[in-house]
């Protein structure tokens, strides 16, 4: 089979990584890759959200399945221009992909389909969002209805940051039309956790779960990123949790999408909030969390191809993906300055020597190839540092034991990632 993997992140690196150990791969691209996932795909320069070049690449390539990374191009309609031109595609309709472009819309299937979330209020009018945020109080939560690359939510702990954020989200729209329309919730408490299900239109499976380090410092101090790290399994997912949460979170997302026209087809991300009172929905994604991907795939011992594939066909009654017992760690190195203004076009050395440390793989996230075959880096989330290991302890020591090989005086990374898991084993 021909594949064609969308976008240029740590995501689409753990997807073409695992890809290629497939035994029916012929063919693997990425668009538009990184100097990382060129080791084990042909990068293609063309944009993850270039609907009409993407389309006309596959076309002419005759690409067998298209794999979309981001959420950009799904919203933008990449999988309905796929499904038009009879390319199968792994990744949900523009119609379906609005659970993540809106998130009032996610919110009103949510409510609809009564799955257990945080009370919520959609907004158009600035003045009458301070007034409900004023009638409520804090902590309370304040989103842009609109994608904003995962940085418009605050979680306002008190009134002035929740005004704050209004005022900065709808009045200045610093993430521009994201903020036309804002959405206030309820603020939950409990430990969070994401799960991930692939769905075909009607059957959803598990995909397995992860828990992220959202902050950027230790501690989960500072502000919210991207994602400085992950691991999984997650231990507060237990059998019984992830029974729960399909039953009561995935399984009537699915059903409701399909009984109002837009059948949802790929994986769902489904961020949770493990309360007193069980599992609660934070949020829903349309594609795999970055770094999430990368410690599932580091765990899937199954070839992930004919996977996607029975999702993509409507045939995820017929999969059911195998596991390692080991866990599978991830550290972000990202770049000084990283959420806010960053140092750009630094040289990473040592890439060899971190690879080297056993069970350990160096997944690229923002890098490029320099004039003389160094590897640069360009974005603000950098490497993804991948370990698996017996035990927490053992990938996370991995894991670090391979970073301190890093020659980038430029990087840095959280130096307690699976701080949960670890006060766990004791």
């Amino acid at each position: 089979m021909k594949v064609l993997v969308v976008g240029g992140g740590g995501r689409e690196h753990a997807l073409c990584w695992k890809l290629a150990q497939s035994p029916l791969l012929t063919k693997l691209w990425c668009a538009p890759g990184n100097a990382g996932i060129a080791s084990v795909a042909e990068c293609v320069a063309i944009g993850a959200e270039d609907v009409a070049a993407l389309l006309a690449f596959a076309k002419t390539q005759s690409v067998d399945l298209v794999v979309v990374g981001p959420e950009g191009p799904l919203v933008k309609g990449l999988a309905d221009a796929c499904v038009a031109a009879g390319i199968r595609v792994f990744g949900p309709s523009a119609a379906a992909a609005e659970l993540e472009g809106s998130k009032g819309f996610m919110k009103d299937v949510v409510s609809a389909a009564g799955i257990p979330t945080a009370w919520y209020q959609r907004f158009t009018d600035i003045e009458a969002a301070k007034a409900f945020v004023l009638s409520k109080g804090a902590p309370i939560v304040v989103k842009t209805d609109g994608l904003a690359a995962g940085k418009g939510v605050v979680v306002a702990m008190s009134l002035d940051e929740a005004l704050d954020a209004i005022e900065s989200m709808m009045g200045a729209k610093v993430f521009g039309a994201a903020g036309d329309e804002l959405v206030i919730e309820e603020f939950l408490d409990g430990e969070e956790a994401s799960l991930f299900a692939l769905c075909d239109g009607t059957t959803a499976i598990f995909m397995g779960a992860a828990q992220d380090h959202k902050r950027v410092g230790d501690g989960d101090t500072g502000p919210n990123t991207g994602g400085m790290g992950a691991y999984s399994p997650a231990p507060v997912v237990t059998k019984a949790l992830e029974a729960e949460a399909m039953e009561r979170l995935i399984l009537p997302a699915v059903r409701h999408m399909a009984e109002i026209g837009r059948p949802y087809t790929g994986v769902l991300f489904a961020g949770l909030m493990i309360t007193k009172d069980g599992p609660k929905l934070l949020e829903f994604n349309v594609r795999f969390g970055d770094p999430e991907c990368q410690v599932l795939m580091a765990r899937l011992k199954s070839d992930l191809l004919p996977i996607l594939l029975a999702a993509a066909e409507g045939r995820l009654a017929e999969v059911a993906p195998q596991w390692s017992d080991d866990v599978a760690l991830v550290v972000v190195m990202a770049a000084e300055g990283y959420p806010g203004p960053y140092k750009k076009n630094t040289v990473i050395k040592g890439l060899k020597a971190v690879g080297a440390v056993e069970g350990v793989t160096v997944l690229h996230a923002g890098t490029a190839t320099g004039p003389k075959g160094e590897i640069l880096a360009t974005g603000g989330r950098v490497l993804g540092i991948t370990a698996t290991g017996a035990s927490v302890g053992e990938a996370r020591q991995r894991a670090y034991a391979a970073v301190d090989r890093l020659d980038w005086p430029e990087g840095f990374c959280r130096k307690d990632i699976a701080w949960r898991a670890m006060a766990r084993e004791g």
